[in-house]
């Protein structure tokens, strides 16, 4: 099997008796890329995540880190090799910023040398990516909301894993937060050369950030592929049923729904060209 992080006939869920959330998912995940999970709500894309990361028992197939099973990597290995955010993050109120950073290395103790309260060069370098320098010693519960989420992506940074797991990572923030969160992942994956594997809810966010799109519906996966060929009129009116137009600005695609009785822009609008 080839290297690098995929699934194999993936089938998985919460309850058996239920029946599975994700039935017979089978993708490979471009290293260097960012991958974004998108579909319509209750469609799969957080439970196949859990599965990568495997939180969740696989009842057909299997989730896959360089061949291995991920039921058989021992948590401490595979928290070397990926970062997980999850969709809801929370922390104690006392928690400061440094101290959220060192529960990001708790995989590699003794690496960077958080101890003590002390933040290491290491972390403040890391901060400063995020744009939260010199805010070591605030507590996270008192931070705005743009900055928290920046705050657990710095935790997400110090792990310093190649492959970075992100759950709805702007959920619940602005739109300002929402494109400087993702400019900023974007931004380190190039950098550092990271994997980047997203659930988005936002057609617009994966059209201006995602390299490639793995579209799901109804727990299966519909089309993966690089983000221009899955962000069509036909694609999103099959996935979502919904008319629209696609917009290209420089290397962006946004999508523009068809709204009855809102054909024409207002005039201090001003249209893509």
């Amino acid at each position: 099997m080839e290297s690098g992080r995929c699934c194999e006939g993936l089938s998985t869920g919460y309850d058996r008796r239920a029946g599975p959330q994700v039935t017979g998912v089978s993708l490979r995940f471009a290293p260097g890329r960012f991958t974004a999970l998108l579909g319509p709500n209750g469609c799969g894309k957080s439970t196949l995540l859990r599965a990568l990361m495997g939180f969740l028992p696989t009842w057909e197939g299997q989730a896959s880190l360089d061949g291995k099973s991920v039921a058989t990597i021992p948590r401490k290995a595979m928290a070397r090799r990926v970062a997980w955010l999850p969709q809801e993050s929370h922390c104690p109120d006392y928690l400061t910023v440094g101290e959220l950073l060192e529960l990001g290395v708790h995989a590699q103790a003794g690496r960077f040398g958080f101890g003590g309260g002390l933040l290491s060069e290491r972390a403040e370098a890391v901060l400063a990516e995020v744009g939260l320098t010199g805010m070591g010693a605030a507590q996270v519960n008192r931070l705005s909301g743009g900055q928290r989420q920046r705050a657990f992506i710095a935790m997400v940074l110090a792990q310093d894993a190649e492959i970075l797991l992100l759950d709805e990572p702007v959920n619940h923030l602005d739109i300002r937060y929402q494109y400087e969160i993702m400019a900023l992942v974007q931004s380190l994956m190039n950098r550092r050369g990271r994997t980047v594997i997203a659930v988005l809810h936002d057609r617009n966010l994966a059209g201006a950030f995602a390299d490639d799109i793995a579209l799901m519906r109804d727990g299966r996966l519909i089309a993966h592929a690089p983000t221009a060929d899955i962000l069509t009129k036909a694609r999103i009116e099959e996935i979502y049923g919904i008319r629209g137009e696609i917009l290209v600005r420089g290397k962006r695609l946004f999508f523009m729904p068809e709204i009855p009785g809102k054909e024409t822009a207002p005039n201090n609008i001003r249209t893509f060209r």
